[in-house]
């Protein structure tokens, strides 16, 4: 399997997964699968990668085909720079317990230390997602706080637990 940052080529099959996953981890994410469906293809490619810098996606392949993903989001305000918010975590359910959702954190987060102006990431998890958590903990993020009733899924409302990562103090 190979990680590699996403080009704008891989827009569509990017699309097609986080529709996927929007559906099926409808719990997981913020977005609904047809809110995001009406994004251009345009909006996609900029998800990828920003054109002015801000955002930057990253897949895994397996044999060619994108089976997961991850973006960073980095925030334009001066005062707020410094942090970057993970986003978009999806693994598709036939390579799961593979490693992928690791091996993608680890790039978003390799990727935010080459960002000089970044010296923190967060992220939120869906209350009750154990497995998601334990590898946020695992790679060091640490919770600070819980956002009740953060999402309505039109039956249930979830929380979303609060994470963030210290890269660097020094900059």
């Amino acid at each position: 399997m190979l990680i590699r940052p996403l080009k704008t080529e891989d827009a569509s099959a990017y699309r097609a997964l986080m529709l996927e996953g929007y559906r099926l981890a409808s719990d997981a994410f913020t977005s609904a699968p047809e809110e995001r469906s009406n994004e251009s293809l345009i909006w996609w490619e900029h998800r990828i990668q920003d054109p002015n810098g801000l955002s930057r996606a990253f897949g895994a392949f397996d044999g060619g085909v994108l089976v997961g993903t991850v973006a960073l989001e980095c925030s334009a305000k001066v005062k707020t720079r410094h942090k970057a918010v993970i986003v978009g975590l999806y693994v598709s359910a036939t390579v799961r317990q593979c490693g992928l959702g690791l091996g993608l954190i680890e790039t978003a987060i390799a990727h935010a230390r080459t960002l000089t102006h970044v010296t923190m990431l967060s992220l939120t998890v869906t209350e009750g997602n154990e497995p998601a958590i334990r590898l946020y903990a695992s790679l060091g993020f640490q919770s600070f706080g819980i956002e009740p009733r953060a999402i309505f899924n039109g039956t249930d409302y979830k929380s979303k637990i609060h994470m963030y990562l210290i890269l660097s103090s020094q900059r």
